[in-house]
């Protein structure tokens, strides 16, 4: 296995919008850009270093339509919002420097409906981009990410243009310097996909790592068009989270572990479970795993609830699980500002719509718990 530096490594995970030099903070309750940067991570690195951390995995930074970076307009280019391509560079660089790594999230599986060859596929029907998406009857019906379809639409990747115009997307950040993906919504590409984007990835860049976010989280019949998963149907039967996680097992180097946060916020968040069953559950959920698949720990990210307001907003409950699953034998995600206390006053489902922003709000760089902070960087050196 060529990917050994990402074993046990502990893993920052930054939304870029949100994390340095935001110039309004006061409107991160609004979908919208509010400054955070490259620039502005570069000048935190000495905060992530003086963590511990290991590896820095930022947010899709691509030419979008959005704040979060998943409505992507070019893969081959720099959002303006985020900085340029030499800011980019000079990130990767500096983060070398001081002997980490640097991965970020690439999105195969859709693009925005403002994407230039979807605006020409759906204007002309003999485009040549026209079979690069799923036309249920053009130009108004079309498979797209789960049912956003009035904002991004499903590329199809069975077509071999579409596939090398996003596999030569994701080698040309290789080649600038970046060590690798956190892969969004594995589940929506084919494994033929998947095979050969491993394939062409891994023979050109054999220490990247590629680990995927095979979430099967609500997942309804009615979406399952837009899958290309094998046994995707039993899946959605089953709803199981470990299946979803083991079809990638020798198709991948790993996936992000549902399952794992799972076990560990339900045990923890419970005044009626001893602590040592989260350890136990844990046991019996790596025995369903090949010793060299990696399951990347995490207790929070963009897409849930902070682990905090997950665990009654207990500090100590937090201190456990975060000692729990860094002693794993897998890498460790920390998603930015759970280190010094961020939490949420609501539920994301409390709210109809944008609730993932209660999850998504600027890094608190003042009146923080520093205290809780030493306590994750003292684990960090310690482990």
């Amino acid at each position: 296995m060529t990917q050994e530096w990402f074993q046990n490594s502990v893993i920052y995970q930054i939304m870029i919008d949100r994390f340095a030099g935001v110039e309004e903070p006061g409107n991160w309750h609004n979908p919208e850009y509010i400054g955070g940067d490259l620039q502005g991570i570069k000048e935190r690195l000495d905060y992530l270093e003086g963590l511990g951390v290991d590896v820095i995995w930022i947010s899709p930074f691509y030419e979008g339509e959005a704040y979060h970076g998943y409505h992507i307009t070019d893969m081959y280019s720099v959002d303006a919002e985020f900085g340029t391509e030499q800011d980019l560079k000079e990130l990767i660089d500096e983060v070398h420097e001081r002997d980490m790594k640097i991965i970020a999230d690439f999105v195969p599986n859709h693009v925005s409906v403002e994407h230039e060859f979807f605006k020409e596929a759906s204007s002309f029907p003999n485009s040549e981009y026209r079979d690069w998406f799923y036309f249920r009857e053009w130009p108004d019906s079309y498979l797209s990410f789960l049912d956003f379809d009035q904002d991004l639409v499903k590329l199809n990747l069975e077509n071999r243009d579409a596939r090398a115009h996003v596999i030569d997307a994701a080698k040309k950040w290789l080649e600038l310097g970046l060590d690798g993906y956190r892969l969004d919504h594995v589940v929506g590409p084919s494994h033929s996909f998947w095979n050969h984007f491993e394939e062409e990835i891994h023979s050109e860049f054999p220490e990247a790592v590629v680990v995927g976010e095979a979430w099967f989280n609500e997942i309804g019949f009615e979406h399952l068009e837009t899958f290309k998963m094998p046994r995707k149907y039993l899946n959605a039967v089953t709803g199981s989270q470990e299946l979803a996680q083991r079809n990638y097992i020798g198709v991948l180097d790993g996936v992000l572990d549902f399952k794992a946060r799972e076990i560990v916020l339900s045990v923890f968040g419970s005044d009626l479970l001893p602590d040592s069953l989260a350890e136990s559950f844990l046991k019996l959920h790596y025995s369903h795993y090949p010793e060299n698949f990696l399951l990347p720990n995490f207790l929070d990210n963009h897409d849930t609830n902070r682990a905090l307001y997950e665990l009654g907003n207990d500090k100590e409950k937090l201190k456990k699980a975060f000692s729990l699953i860094l002693e794993q034998d897998q890498p460790t995600v920390i998603y930015y500002g759970t280190e010094v206390g961020m939490t949420q006053h609501q539920g994301m489902k409390d709210f109809e719509k944008h609730g993932d922003l209660q999850a998504r709000k600027p890094m608190q760089w003042e009146n923080f718990d520093s205290d809780l902070m030493k306590f994750f960087q003292n684990q960090i050196q310690e482990n």
